[in-house]
């Protein structure tokens, strides 16, 4: 089973034994650690989001439970190793846990093992716009900012097709994440990695004057426009799975469909709807990513490079997040395995 969404709280006070009651208190009454303050080798003990949990079997088929926590502060994997049915219960109908547990590092990355869950109770006072994590700047500015870049396409035709593409997604725009799971994949996370990207694009333009900016413009706000039918994402931000659309064909092919039907219906050019058809194609550079052709404008070049600066520079930016001046992050398996360094000038 897997859930993705976070629910309504459940209560569970009638299920619960006076013993049960008794643990439940004596976990109420420990200072809460947030996820980015957790480090290898140190316990664990806070209220955490339930991003999505699947029960699973080891190879010897015990069954234990797989989850993704999550807070304001980042994200971490969290193995329940003693399954049972009651435990199963609690956690699809909680959608936010107290956690004590162990956290331990495995294949570079950090795991929690827990050790006692529950869920959270009126008398916590935790509320889930506490523990969601978002982009830094608020949506509503991110998305004026964003219409303005779209606003600022000279080009009649190309302006027209993407104002009314931005336009058709704009209420989901406002709360998607970027991805899943890694880069920028939490509330406004979308919008958050269009706007950098976009920021990038306009100072890029102003060192290659060669440029076209309407395609820079057009090939970064389109680029991911498609991952909101890609993902199944509720209000908050939270990806519960892949749609029909986004595992049989995927966002760029998504994205491609899109800009070619809506160039018909507005009668663009065919130049111009092939090019940003191919901007979005090649975007992933590679066959094994998604992309069957390569670059083969500037402006599409640029387009990945773009796309490639912003996930990376996300991902330092939050593998840095907490560490001393001075001193190295643990392996980061998303930077291939490597130990970041962060300078103390």
């Amino acid at each position: 089973m897997k859930r993705g969404k976070y629910m309504g709280q459940a209560s569970i006070q009638d299920m619960l034994s006076d013993k049960a009651r008794e643990q439940m208190k004596s976990m109420s009454n420990s200072n809460n650690k947030s996820i980015s303050e957790l480090k290898a080798g140190e316990k664990a003990d806070g209220f955490y989001l339930v991003k999505s949990f699947e029960v699973k079997k080891t190879t010897n088929g015990k069954q234990y439970i797989d989850l993704e926590l999550v807070d304001k502060t980042g994200e971490i994997n969290a193995k329940i190793w003693e399954y049972s049915k009651e435990t199963e219960s609690m956690v699809s109908e909680n959608a936010i846990v107290k956690v004590r547990g162990e956290v331990l590092e495995w294949s570079g990355s950090m795991q929690l093992k827990v050790n006692k869950i529950r869920g959270s109770l009126p008398e916590d006072n935790v509320k889930i716009s506490e523990l969601i994590p978002s982009a830094p700047i608020e949506q509503s500015e991110m998305l004026s900012k964003v219409k303005a870049y779209a606003r600022n396409i000279t080009d009649g035709e190309i302006r027209l097709l993407v104002s009314n593409i931005l336009e058709k997604y704009e209420s989901r725009l406002y709360y998607y994440p970027a991805a899943k799971k890694n880069h920028h994949s939490y509330l406004g996370g979308l919008l958050y990695h269009t706007l950098r990207m976009l920021q990038s694009g306009e100072r890029l333009g102003q060192v290659y004057a060669f440029l076209k900016m309407d395609y820079i413009y057009a090939g970064v706000l389109l680029h991911d426009i498609c991952k909101i039918i890609e993902m199944d994402s509720d209000e908050y931000g939270v990806v519960s799975d892949y749609t029909m659309e986004g595992k049989l064909l995927g966002h760029i092919i998504q994205g491609i469909k899109e800009i070619e039907i809506e160039g018909e219906r507005i009668g663009i050019s065919r130049e111009k709807s092939i090019v940003l058809q191919h901007m979005v194609l090649s975007h992933h550079y590679e066959p094994e990513f998604g992309s069957p052709k390569k670059p083969m404008t500037p402006e599409a070049e640029i387009l990945h490079f773009l796309d490639i600066i912003d996930a990376r520079m996300f991902d330092f930016e939050h593998a840095l997040e907490g560490v001393e001046p001075g001193k190295f992050t643990d392996k980061i398996w998303l930077l291939d395995n490597r130990n970041l360094y962060k300078a103390t000038e």
